[in-house]
């Protein structure tokens, strides 16, 4: 489990109250899980990685506020592919723990992009550019609220930025995120 400050915590988006993940990544144990929940097509990973980041611990604020955790929208083509979206499963597995919903009608893709694996931060910056949009009606349902974003892995903080800002943007008051694992920034590793 992480512990401590992140670094890259201070670059997050004024409207972003805490980032939160279980493990680094990568790291061969980490790695092979999250491999076999996205390529691997086994879901079912989901429930004991779910367990665990439900166990994170949060300021106080985030644990009274959290109105639903919003899993990051894959492409309808990848969702074919996978025949589920990582982020939701592990929503769901947390969602169960915490006793919150998870709101997976908020966000849609509104084009596909390419696999960020390989991508500069800057190129994965300009991959998820408006790749976002909130879906007709969700605005009502979002005003106000604390909502924690939901993915498998932060990177760059590219894609969950990008959802981040269309929840703000739609009214929502602030947002946190939750992944199960982090990719270490070059301050990480000093």
């Amino acid at each position: 489990m992480l512990r401590g400050a992140c670094v890259g915590c201070a670059l997050l988006p004024p409207f972003v109250r805490a980032a939160r993940s279980f493990c680094w990544v990568p790291d061969d144990a980490s790695s092979a899980i999250l491999s076999a929940l996205k390529y691997d097509g086994w879901p079912a990973v989901a429930e004991a990685m779910g367990e665990r980041l439900a166990r994170l611990e949060w300021p106080a604020d985030v644990v009274a506020e959290r109105a639903a955790l919003i899993p990051v929208p894959l492409a309808d083509v990848k969702q074919r592919q996978r025949g589920f979206n990582q982020a939701t499963v592990l929503a769901a597995a947390v969602a169960r723990r915490w006793q919150v919903p998870v709101w997976d009608d908020v966000i849609a893709r509104s084009r596909a992009t390419p696999s960020q694996t390989r991508l500069t931060p800057g190129e994965r910056l300009a991959n998820v550019h408006r790749a976002f949009a909130l879906q007709s009606g969700a605005d009502a349902r979002i005003r106000g609220q604390h909502l924690i974003v939901v993915d498998d892995v932060l990177t760059t903080g590219a894609t969950l930025n990008a959802c981040a800002s269309v929840l703000f943007e739609g009214g929502a008051r602030t947002v946190s995120y939750l992944t199960f694992g982090r990719a270490r920034t070059h301050a990480d590793r000093h």
